[in-house]
């Protein structure tokens, strides 16, 4: 039986802007008193260099924007943002819109209907019995799952399918009159935007799924939120939230990797989501990884910031771009649950 294939990435973000002009140029005026210095230290801390934004809060600041407004201006700057990555990917895997059988779309940070998913296979020329699946609200994890459902699709249909995954976070601002707690500066401190946009194919060269698993530990579940509220999407993130993966992570991978016949050591590229520091330094420190093993993850993270559910697609870019790709590559992305997901992918022809 053939292995579903990842054949083609896209990737498409708005402008970058250095997180230091972000802090001078704005969020230093946007906390005050003594969350003034404790933000300082946690954007000097972040592990973040540049962020991309498709409303830079230099330019333009949507933190009294109601929600409405917020979720109108969504589909204004999602649309060609979605619309480029997925060009990209098509171009690369090369195939037309018209071909694929599944469009799988994930994003939390806004919502519109008719939906992206919609929208840009009207605008891109995608079939109309193009089959059609929108994934929202699972947050930085969801580009996994929404692998699985492409592999799957294309495992029992022998047709090729796209994932689409786009976040556009620098809609979610809080207003400086809001509740404001160590949880809500350091995702202003990480959140950025992006797209990115895979097709996957019975067979051919590129990165084969071999598996897609994932572990919830239920029992933390309020430790990573993301409310909906008359100001935005607002996000809750513990700091218990390290501790939790460091009690799940070695065992999911170990599983994983044990069905396979192979060990950690097999492993020659981790694409890790890099939710933060510390989360990175937690899977570097369970796994046993050497120094070196999650570069990509944290260059991704100090060129890009937290994308939300595009991020591990990103690494997963750069890693397949290195003079060396790797051989056997294992994602690994972390969300509300709170919820652990894990993809093995083997490069073949």
């Amino acid at each position: 039986m053939s292995v579903p294939v990842i054949a083609g990435l896209g990737t498409a973000q708005p402008p970058s802007a250095a997180q230091d002009e972000l802090w001078a140029g704005y969020f230093s005026r946007h906390f005050s008193g003594t969350t003034r210095s404790l933000a300082e230290r946690i954007f000097a801390n972040s592990g973040v260099s540049r962020r991309q934004a498709a409303v830079n809060p230099l330019l333009e600041d949507v933190s009294d924007w109601p929600t409405e407004r917020r979720m109108r201006r969504y589909l204004v700057e999602a649309l060609p943002l979605g619309k480029e990555a997925v060009g990209r990917a098509l171009t690369a895997a090369g195939l037309d819109a018209a071909d694929i059988g599944l469009f799988v779309v994930c994003s939390c940070t806004g919502y519109a209907t008719p939906g992206l998913d919609i929208l840009l296979a009207r605008d891109l020329g995608m079939a109309p019995d193009t089959q059609r699946m929108f994934v929202g609200h699972m947050g930085c994890y969801a580009a996994l799952p929404g692998l699985g459902a492409v592999s799957d699709f294309v495992t029992a249909r022998g047709r090729p399918a796209l994932l689409l995954c786009a976040e556009l976070t620098s809609l979610h601002i809080q207003p400086a009159t809001a509740r404001v707690d160590t949880q809500q500066i350091v995702s202003h401190a990480l959140f950025s935007d992006a797209a990115v946009a895979a097709v996957v194919l019975p067979d051919g060269p590129g990165y084969a799924l071999r598996e897609v698993t994932s572990v919830t530990d239920t029992s933390t579940a309020d430790h990573m939120t993301w409310d909906v509220t008359d100001a935005g999407f607002r996000m809750g993130l513990s700091p218990k939230v390290p501790q939790v993966l460091s009690t799940h992570v070695r065992g999911l991978v170990d599983d994983l990797l044990a069905r396979h016949g192979s060990t950690v050591a097999d492993v020659d590229g981790w694409a890790v989501h890099p939710g933060g520091p510390r989360i990175l330094n937690v899977v570097e420190r369970e796994l046993a990884l050497p120094p070196e093993a999650l570069a990509a993850s944290r260059a991704t993270l100090d060129e890009h910031g937290n994308c939300s559910s595009p991020t591990v697609l990103l690494i997963l870019d750069r890693l397949r771009r290195a003079a060396t790709a790797p051989e056997r590559i294992l994602m690994l992305a972390f969300g509300p649950g709170l919820t652990l997901y894990a993809v093995l992918l083997d490069r073949q022809g």
